[in-house]
């Protein structure tokens, strides 16, 4: 059996997704050491993983793309953010290397420094992307803005247009700092965000058609393996068993970024609907208005007991907690305001598995047409759910990781 090293980023909507395929891997007999959260590391030890935190330093660069006007200005700050990280999560992972001599490493696609020090170890390593990663394919509009998909020659026109704009901008920000990175590890140069997201000789991407699109250019290296729906064992609250009739649950970002008025808006405009509302707001942001009779509003609540009553998610677009729902085969309202989140309900709207509504145009009235309309979306969410499991899921991540090993294993 092998020993394999995993690094995250920051972020618990990145460790999350990553626990099935870990846990999956040590079922296999396999030696799991992670480098995460610290607030984190004391549960993965309890399910027989061998945690550290990863250098405190690096979750203080925090985001602030949430201030950003529009999608450009959006990818340009987070490009900040990683590149600001990368200083720091890089060295990260050679002390890890060091310490833990793996025979395997599999790296957050959001950890860019430890994606440049895989690289510079030499051997046989993965990126594990949570969400649909920023990389081309034909046919597909432009990563950032949410556009969606236009088949023929005005599509075509139209993604060639926005392409430069929207990527070419933001690889204009990445590659000279990216660069100098890899400079100082002796390695080339990089000129686009596909070379630089590209290098690893598997990606493991945690989602799966219907719900993505397809995308048979990008090569056996690009493994997509469905949702990796995962949360931290937790007593189920005693109130979700005296919660009459169907649910609909509100979810925000982990990672802050100035959505309240989502919960506001769902406690309003969902105030008098048949329903019962679970918000959640795990950053710890305050909703600032008055909980009516039909709403709980909490900082966490264990999801996989609200969905099973649910018959709508309303999410931030976050690809954990819709894909979440998706997989249960729970139709979602999604409203973005911003990183990947517009790609996200872009994809929604096309697998037909929900409504999209833009948070500039969020109020409690057109949120709640937007939940009706998706209660009538559960045929496209079930395909999705089918979607993902044929994906494979943990067992086919851990797979592709077992065959990275085995020619270093002769």
């Amino acid at each position: 059996m092998a020993t394999v090293l995993a690094y995250t980023s920051p972020a618990i909507g990145h460790l999350f997704p990553t626990v099935p395929l870990l846990l999956e891997l040590r079922d296999r007999g396999h030696d799991v050491h992670v480098r995460t959260l610290g607030d984190h590391v004391g549960m993965l030890r309890d399910l027989g993983l061998a945690a550290e935190p990863i250098d405190p330093r690096v979750g203080r660069v925090l985001p602030s793309d949430f201030r950003a006007g529009n999608a450009r200005a959006a990818l340009r700050s987070a490009v900040q953010t990683f590149t600001e990280r990368a200083a720091l999560d890089g060295p990260d992972l050679d002390r890890a290397l060091t310490e833990v001599a793996p025979d395997a490493v599999v790296v957050d696609i959001n950890a860019w420094g430890a994606l440049l020090a895989a690289e510079a170890w030499g051997r046989p390593w993965a990126t594990f992307s949570p969400y649909t990663p920023p990389i081309r394919s034909a046919g597909t509009p432009p990563f950032g803005p949410g556009l969606l998909p236009s088949p023929g020659l005005l599509g075509r026109a139209r993604d060639a247009v926005v392409r430069p704009l929207v990527i070419g901008t933001t690889e204009k920000a990445m590659t000279p700092r990216i660069n100098t990175l890899r400079a100082e590890r002796g390695l080339g140069p990089i000129s686009t965000a596909d070379e630089f997201f590209r290098r690893a000789p598997v990606m493991l991407v945690a989602t799966a058609e219907p719900f993505e699109y397809a995308h048979p250019d990008w090569g056996e290296r690009v493994r997509m393996i469905g949702a990796m729906s995962w949360e931290p064992p937790a007593e189920r609250p005693g109130w979700l068993d005296e919660l009459e009739g169907d649910v609909v649950l509100v979810t925000t970002s982990s990672e802050y970024q100035a959505d309240e008025a989502l919960v506001r808006s769902a406690l309003e405009g969902l105030a008098d609907e048949p329903y019962t509302v679970v918000a959640t707001m795990p950053a710890r942001a305050s909703a600032r208005t008055a909980v009516p009779a039909n709403a709980h509003v909490v900082d966490f609540v264990p999801h996989g007991p609200v969905l099973e009553r649910a018959a709508v998610a309303v999410t931030h677009g976050g690809m954990g907690s819709t894909q979440k729902a998706l997989a249960r085969g729970v139709p979602v309202c999604v409203v973005p305001f911003g990183r990947d989140q517009l790609e996200v309900a872009a994809r929604v709207v096309t697998s037909d598995s929900g409504t999209r509504l833009p948070a500039a145009r969020l109020t409690p009235e057109r949120l709640r047409a937007k939940v009706r309309e998706a209660a009538t979306k559960t045929a496209g969410a079930r395909r999705v759910a089918h979607g993902y499991a044929a994906a494979g899921g943990p067992a086919a991540g851990a797979t592709a990781v077992e065959e990275l090993l085995r020619p270093a294993r002769v």
